[in-house]
């Protein structure tokens, strides 16, 4: 009796020794069922893609979501993180995947609260299960957006992972789609002028993104301004009397070359042009030659936050020989233009 009360815990140990080797063979070994074993990503994500060349994603990007699908490009899931963990430029986001191969679509912006896009299938307005089928859509009231758009941020990797139970480290590197612009008039003589005086929009068919990022045509929304305004430059000759200059801000979808966007302001009184121009050909002025090597394409998406002064004459008039873009003066040649 004494010999079997020794025997039977002994075996039961062994037993449960040998489920444990088993567990842990199975995790690391490609001749077993892995279904089970801890394995997929470890993402971390970057936003250099700037005029600073700098990683600038826990600075300004603050929810971030992953749509994952697999080889076929069928959706599989989506990982959303909203907290403040984004502030830490170490941080990864850990993706849970079985071994194979998986293209991550990332966007920034739209798990947040205030978000200004949807992402739906153009075919049934819900959301895809095809990658080819993935697109972000502005919001807007009839195409017409006068709202300051919260900024929307793009990236996509391939990504393998593989049999062993790993998380593979990868970089998500993202670009901004949104573009905020400040418009500026100031007479040339100094008088000052009030923003209600005039009315700004920009124009462009931009509006909606495919899962390359490309625009695609959904029809011309018109931009209005999110905020209008006067600031003070100074005063007069006579040392009291305040100059101030007028301003309104807009917010943008993506600026591309492949559309027309145009930037025009009237005279609110006479519904006069006093500014009417294609806006991408206005704002590449301002590629210097230290960027001689940068495609059109490249520098827009690169620059996201725009200035540009006009000045007027006596009469409301643009004086178009000059324009000064995030304080570069520009003098134009309308030849070239």
């Amino acid at each position: 009796m004494k010999l079997r009360s020794v025997i039977l815990p002994v075996v039961r140990m062994g037993l449960i020794s040998l489920i444990l080797v088993m567990g842990c063979i199975s995790c690391n070994t490609i001749y077993t069922d892995q279904s089970d074993c801890p394995r997929g990503v470890s993402l971390m994500f970057n936003y250099n893609y700037n005029m600073e060349y700098t990683n600038s994603f826990p600075a300004k990007v603050h929810c971030v979501s992953v749509y994952v699908f697999d080889e076929s490009g069928q959706f599989i899931g989506r990982y959303d993180e909203t907290s403040d963990v984004l502030k830490d430029e170490n941080y990864r986001m850990t993706l849970d995947l079985d071994a194979g191969r998986y293209t991550l679509l990332a966007y920034g912006g739209l798990a947040c609260p205030e978000n200004s896009f949807d992402i739906t299938s153009y075919q049934t307005k819900a959301l895809a299960t095809h990658i080819n089928d993935m697109e972000v859509n502005l919001r807007h009231n009839d195409f017409k957006s006068d709202k300051k758009l919260h900024d929307l941020f793009y990236g996509v990797e391939e990504v393998e992972v593989p049999r062993r139970d790993e998380y593979v480290k990868d970089t998500l590197y993202m670009m901004k789609n949104t573009n905020n612009i400040r418009l500026v008039l100031q007479q040339a003589n100094g008088k000052s002028l009030e923003a209600d005086d005039f009315i700004f929009t920009i124009t462009d068919d931009n509006s909606c993104m495919d899962e390359t990022n490309a625009v695609v045509s959904r029809g011309m929304v018109t931009y209005s301004p999110w905020t209008t305004g006067e600031a003070a430059v100074g005063t007069a000759e006579d040392g009291e009397t305040p100059i101030s200059v007028a301003f309104a801000e807009l917010s943008t979808s993506r600026l591309t070359t492949g559309t027309s966007p145009k930037l025009l302001v009237r005279n609110a009184e006479t519904g006069e042009d006093i500014i009417n121009i294609p806006l991408n050909n206005y704002l590449l002025l301002l590629k210097s030659e230290l960027y001689a090597e940068m495609g059109a394409q490249e520098f827009l998406d690169r620059e996201s936050e725009w200035s540009l002064v006009f000045f007027l004459d006596d009469g409301l008039r643009w004086l178009n020989t000059r324009i000064v873009i995030n304080d570069w003066v520009v003098r134009i040649n309308h030849t070239e233009m």
